[in-house]
């Protein structure tokens, strides 16, 4: 068993059900784990402050204050899972092999627990001699990310790191998303009726062809260097009442996701032109459409000062003694979606860096212990390097 504070810390969180309750109807939420994140913090003599995103769904925020003014930096993670069907002891925190188990464990309860543990290593070292350092524990980022809208509303830091999972690779760019809906309007009559019908799921099936050729053309456009191309897929698909009739509705939700370059809005317009289209080649077609929710794309220059110190840190915690042997750190691309849009949105230079694992939103879910240890070190060595350089 690894013998280490922070993977003392991950199993205790790892044993807290923090399901979000917006995507599993009755679930738990963040309020719990809130409470036992505040409760640590307080005890390594951070000033913890709590920001109350929604009912029961509270940011949690440690601050570690340096001797003198300097930059700020902020580690952000958050604290909400996805379900848990299909896991047998989601909340049983297992190590085996090296490796630590359980729901939450690599997305991103190791990430939260490396953030947390490294002020701990910094305050038992005589804390910063310069600048300060706030540990942003947020709720939501599984669904809406409504605690990271809220944080950056109240707090703001010279840089930030969120420490989702990447491999231990230092990641400056994620691709975004547009959630778009489709209704297609039809005309009910009974099956045996034809001229008295239009078939609305037959009006989709334009619809889907026209969306599998823009798809094509996305993905044969010149790739991002870190996160290649656009794409778009069908996500969820229902109409029609009964086989003996001409089906009046036809729903659609579709998700595009987006790169860095392109504009806000773009697949609801991509959408609204295919509508305009079809329209205009059959007067009779009807259709509508309108954007549900959409998070726009993220990328940090790679020369950016934040990304050449934390090259440093991430070096020198790798070169450690007790760090298990590494190549340099490499500099990539995430394909998900990450608060640090939000982060970056809100003019806070964010990065990505986090432990290695596997798993994510599956049955079996895992992180390599050592590695949330290595990412608790290159945390801790980054807050000394960039706080204190004014």
């Amino acid at each position: 068993m690894t013998q280490d504070p922070v993977i003392d810390l991950l199993k205790a969180l790892v044993r807290i059900d923090s399901v979000n309750p917006s995507l599993v109807s009755g679930a738990s939420g963040e309020a719990a784990i809130a409470r036992a994140l505040a409760e640590h913090m307080r005890g390594m003599g951070l000033d913890v402050h709590i920001q109350d995103v929604a009912e029961g769904r509270p940011n949690v925020v440690g601050v570690l204050d340096g001797r003198e003014p300097g930059r700020s930096l902020m580690f952000c993670g958050h604290i909400d899972t996805v379900g848990v069907a299909g896991m047998a002891q989601p909340f049983e925190p297992a190590e085996r092999d090296g490796r630590v188990y359980g729901r939450g464990s690599q997305d991103m309860k190791s990430g939260v627990a490396a953030m947390v543990d490294a002020a701990r290593v910094l305050r038992d070292s005589g804390g910063l001699d310069e600048g300060r350092l706030i540990i942003a524990c947020v709720v939501d980022e599984e669904h809406e990310s409504i605690g990271a809208d809220a944080l950056v509303k109240k707090w703001y830091a010279d840089g930030a790191v969120v420490t989702e999972p990447t491999d231990l690779a230092i990641a400056i760019a994620h691709k975004g998303f547009e959630w778009v809906e489709i209704e297609t309007e039809g005309r009910a009559a009974h099956g045996s009726r034809p001229r008295e019908g239009r078939d609305a799921i037959r009006l989709m099936g334009r619809v889907l062809t026209e969306l599998d050729a823009l798809d094509h053309e996305l993905q044969s456009r010149p790739p991002h260097p870190l996160l290649g191309t656009a794409s778009l897929h069908a996500s969820l698909i229902h109409g029609g009442r009964e086989l003996s009739s001409y089906p009046d509705r036809c729903h659609l939700q579709m998700e595009r996701r987006t790169v860095p370059g392109e504009q806000p809005g773009r697949g609801a317009r991509e959408v609204a032109d295919i509508l305009a289209r079809l329209s205009a080649a059959d007067p009779e077609f009807k259709a509508a459409s309108r954007q549900l929710f959409a998070r726009s794309p993220y990328e940090i220059a790679a020369d950016h000062p934040l990304v050449a110190t934390t090259k440093l840190a991430v070096a020198a915690a790798s070169s450690a003694p007790s760090a298990a042997p590494s190549a340099a750190p490499s500099v990539s691309g995430m394909s998900f979606w990450t608060d640090a849009s939000v982060l970056g949105d809100a003019g806070i230079p964010s990065l990505l860096f986090g432990p290695t694992g596997a798993g994510l939103h599956g049955v079996e879910e895992w992180v390599e212990a050592q590695s949330v240890i290595t990412c608790r070190n290159a945390l801790a060595e980054l807050a000394r390097r960039w706080c204190g350089t004014r």
